[in-house]
């Protein structure tokens, strides 16, 4: 056997090891794409934008891994009052809030140190410490390998990864600062967003794929959605 044969082998059954391997953990996950009575559910479209905030039910130590359980957007921040954003998903440990307009006298979401203005009322996860992660499940329309922009903001920087069925897809990501020495109020550091395009790339298999978002160094960034492209 030639050595470009034996290599095309071995790559042949690396393959079919991690096919064996994603198949495994795809049919003991016990997560559940979200869903409530506003989003219907069903897993995130690829191609398409992915909001981390629908990151999946299943709890603690299944959809999400977070240091404490209370969600300090929802019910603290955002006080409980019947409305909808204000106590999105206000039970769960994994932290989020959602973009505000128009707030006076302190612009929040939409003040002009923006990098890039958000969309209105957009939920994100927020409060993010090292060790924490959280899964989205998504469903990509062809195999291949697709771009992923990214909004977010940065007090600090920081990195994050993915992985795709439990198998690191991308490696450490390192997410750039958007502090701005400029801006006068000093906890809106924490709401200069900004849009980095082909943040990173990975490769999903056609159909259902368990994204995990680790967040490795570095902490408080707020984490509103990935937007996939076919490479």
């Amino acid at each position: 056997m030639s050595r470009r044969v034996f290599a095309m082998c071995l790559t042949a059954a690396s393959m079919l090891a991690t096919n064996a391997f994603c198949q495994s953990f795809l049919s003991q996950y016990k997560g559940l794409p979200y869903r409530d009575t506003r989003y219907q559910g069903g897993p995130q479209k690829i191609p398409g934008r992915v909001l981390c905030a629908y990151y999946d039910l299943g709890g603690e130590g299944v959809a999400y891994h977070d240091t404490d359980p209370q969600n300090h957007g929802s019910g603290e921040l955002n006080p409980a009052d019947g409305t909808y954003l204000n106590e999105f998903r206000i039970h769960e440990g994994v932290d989020t809030s959602y973009t505000k307009f128009d707030r006076k006298p302190d612009s929040i979401d939409d003040n002009p140190f923006d990098k890039i203005v958000p969309p209105r009322d957009l939920p994100y996860v927020g409060w993010t410490e090292p060790g924490e992660w959280f899964n989205i499940t998504v469903d990509a329309a062809r195999e291949g390998t697709y771009d992923a922009g990214f909004l977010y903001t940065s007090n600090r920087g920081g990195t994050i990864s993915i992985d795709v069925n439990e198998k690191e897809a991308t490696g450490p990501l390192q997410v750039p600062t958007t502090y701005d020495p400029a801006d006068p109020v000093a906890w809106r550091q924490w709401h200069h967003w900004n849009l980095a395009s082909s943040f990173f790339k990975i490769r999903l298999s056609k159909g259902k794929n368990i994204l995990t978002v680790h967040i490795l160094t570095g902490g408080n960034m707020n984490l509103a959605y990935f937007d996939f492209k076919q490479d």
